[in-house]
């Protein structure tokens, strides 16, 4: 081999090593994402009650727990990595309700996200400490978000934000609808100590058990 050509390969070879060592897998974590409500005209009332909320993630491997924690209560979304399958926890005062779902389950209530495609800028900004990268997501029906992602960290487990699994890092900040809100998530704080395996297992009781056929027959009728 030429001596040029061995210094060429020597470079890209310590390039990608570089990008491989700056990338994080991330197994575990507790990620924290504070929610701002962009208001408008009626939704000020909603936005009043959800003053305050945050979006807590807990990722352990394959598996997964993420938790909205209001003023209104906590709904939790439980995701096993062996299984595939998805629990929801809804805990609102005396209204506790667990809803259980299969794989097919969680693709149909997650329909509207499936094949979004990302387009990403060169505009970015720090976030937690993190270098982030401006992307706009367009779904299906042409409507479109925005998200500022980091490279640094990928998460092993992807599922549990589905409408962001397609970027190739961490979500650092994104806008989604809740409801008839339109919300702004932003992580405030990343914590890499071991997620307690108790975070992952189910109640065994205090909770009305429903399928997600049931659970979408009881939001029907209301």
């Amino acid at each position: 081999m030429k001596p040029r050509n061995l210094i060429l390969l020597v470079t890209l070879f310590m390039l990608f090593a570089t990008q491989l060592t700056a990338q994080k897998r991330l197994t575990e974590a507790t990620i924290t994402y504070n929610i701002l409500i962009n208001t408008k005209g009626d939704s000020l009332q909603a936005a009043d009650l959800l003053d305050g909320a945050t979006s807590v993630i807990y990722l352990k491997g394959a598996s997964s727990r993420s938790e909205m924690v209001s003023s209104l209560g906590t709904q939790a979304t439980l995701i096993d990595g062996r299984s595939g399958n998805v629990t929801i926890l809804k805990d609102y005062g005396e209204q506790r309700f667990m809803i259980k779902m299969t794989q097919d389950n969680w693709k149909e209530s997650n329909k509207k996200y499936e094949g979004v495609v990302f387009t990403y800028g060169e505009e970015f900004k720090t976030i937690a400490g993190y270098n982030c990268q401006k992307a706009i997501g367009t779904l299906p029906d042409s409507t479109t978000f925005v998200v500022y992602f980091t490279r640094e960290l990928l998460p092993v487990n992807k599922e549990f934000q589905y409408l962001n699994k397609n970027l190739p890092g961490l979500a650092m900040q994104y806008e989604a609808g809740l409801g008839n809100l339109m919300v702004t998530y932003t992580v405030s704080t990343i914590n890499f100590n071991p997620v307690p395996q108790s975070k992952l297992e189910l109640p065994k009781s205090g909770y009305r058990v429903m399928t997600y056929e049931e659970s979408m027959k009881q939001v029907g009728s209301n």
